[in-house]
């Protein structure tokens, strides 16, 4: 990252540096004399009050950590909100400390369910460790292209993930140990087997194929957020009904009560990983912008500054002067009037082609080593904090929520308190 300002630091003018600073937020490095000494890198909600703290002359009898001595050159970059502090010191930590900006930031690996195709018998189990698998081919035994690993989440907390997959499971028959299986006839089997709950492919109780059918109908099952069961029970309950076959028609309406439960309270985000696409918008450092970042193919990406300024209703006499009134209909005014002059009308740019155009700016690039579990580990962190400011807005589908989105940068960069109804995207 390219800083956006470099100040020298000198003791004998210190108090002056310190007053030219930002109130306002940061990320922020501080270098010493060395060039081969490490920097501190931190960031701040108030730049100029937290750089007081550290380079102000220190009290005698104070333990507080102080650089002034140490010192010589501030330099730092402007955000507008905490998400963008923490993206871009993530950035930064990883950058100059790549073997400790983990522990430095204490980012902890998202809680997640994993179904592991690379065992002879697949199983669907929890995980924090997110395999490159999820975006690369593996090989089967013949050589020929096999099915990938696939991660659903991020969770909130371990027990979440874990009760959701108990429960998941239970409509399955699945595995649930998690040793190496050697199909042997005389082996016992498990409470799971004795209970008709697994395929039992320990003792010989399925065939290889019986069994790897079973976990696909799992994977359908989280792929479509229970929609591929469901909509087979409620063909099968549709027939019963014309046939008059109440009783089974019940049965099955209450089989699909229990299939919908598990999904039951699990928050809009958990989906298969690599499906997953998210919208932030947060609150920007420039006048009239808010910041966009997207979360796509596993990395989250941006800023994008999106410009709310120059805009006005393509109906000047409707009689709002509200400026998010209609935010589908409002159109770029050119802020050069000359321009604005000799310009041919044409048809109304919708803010949600704006919305669009501004994404497309995003460069697209394969995610390093370790850097689509960081992300993600980033993005669940703010996501499931009890009071997190900005909106996100969520896909399993590839298709964002272009007119939400609108709704949404309106309401962020009025600094508006986000309706319950609309809350997490």
């Amino acid at each position: 990252m390219k800083w956006q300002q470099s100040i020298p630091f000198t003791l004998e003018r210190s108090a002056e540096t310190l007053a030219r600073f930002p109130e306002t937020p940061a990320v922020f490095l501080l270098r010493g004399e060395d060039p081969k000494a490490e920097p501190y890198i931190s960031k701040a909600a108030n730049l100029r009050r937290r750089l007081e703290r550290l380079l102000s002359p220190a009290s005698p009898d104070s333990k507080r950590l102080n650089l002034r001595e140490s010192t010589r050159t501030i330099e730092y970059m402007p955000t507008g909100s905490d998400f963008e502090n923490r993206l871009l010191l993530y950035k930064e930590l990883r950058e100059h400390f790549p073997r400790s900006y983990r522990r430095r930031m204490k980012l902890i690996p998202a809680p997640l369910g994993k179904i592991g195709w690379e065992n002879e018998y697949p199983r669907a189990y929890f995980t924090r460790r997110l395999g490159k698998a999820t975006h690369s081919p593996m090989q089967g035994k013949d050589g020929a292209t096999a099915k990938v690993n696939v991660y659903y989440g991020p969770f909130p907390s371990k027990s979440a993930a874990n009760k959701f997959l108990n429960d998941a499971l239970d409509l399955f028959k699945s595995r649930r140990c998690t040793f190496n299986i050697h199909p042997d006839p005389s082996f016992p089997g498990c409470i799971y087997s004795e209970m008709k709950m697994c395929l039992a492919p320990c003792f010989a109780g399925c065939t290889d194929a019986e069994y790897l059918a079973e976990v696909a109908h799992v994977q359908d099952y989280l792929d479509t957020r229970a929609e591929s069961l469901v909509s087979q029970l409620e063909a099968e309950r549709e027939a019963a009904s014309a046939q008059l076959e109440f009783e089974k028609a019940s049965a099955i309406h209450a089989r699909i009560e229990k299939v919908k439960a598990p999904w039951s309270g699990v928050p809009e985000i958990v989906g298969r990983i690599e499906q997953l696409r998210a919208l932030v918008v947060q609150r920007s450092a420039l006048e009239d912008h808010v910041a966009l970042f997207e979360f796509r193919d596993g990395l989250l990406c941006g800023p994008v500054q999106f410009n709310v300024s120059a805009i006005q209703h393509a109906n000047p006499n409707s009689g709002s002067s509200s400026l998010f009134a209609h935010p589908h209909v409002a159109v770029p005014v050119p802020l050069d009037s000359a321009e604005a002059k000799g310009a041919n009308k044409s048809k109304p740019q919708t803010l949600e082609a704006r919305v669009v155009e501004a994404l497309a700016t995003i460069e697209t690039r394969r995610p390093e080593r370790g850097e689509v579990a960081d992300h993600l580990a980033l993005l669940k962190r703010w996501y499931y904090r009890s009071s997190k400011k900005g909106e996100i807005f969520i896909s399993h589908s590839g298709e964002l929520p272009l007119r939400r989105i609108v709704r949404g940068i309106s309401r962020v960069f009025r600094n508006e308190t986000v309706p319950p109804a609309v809350a997490g995207g």
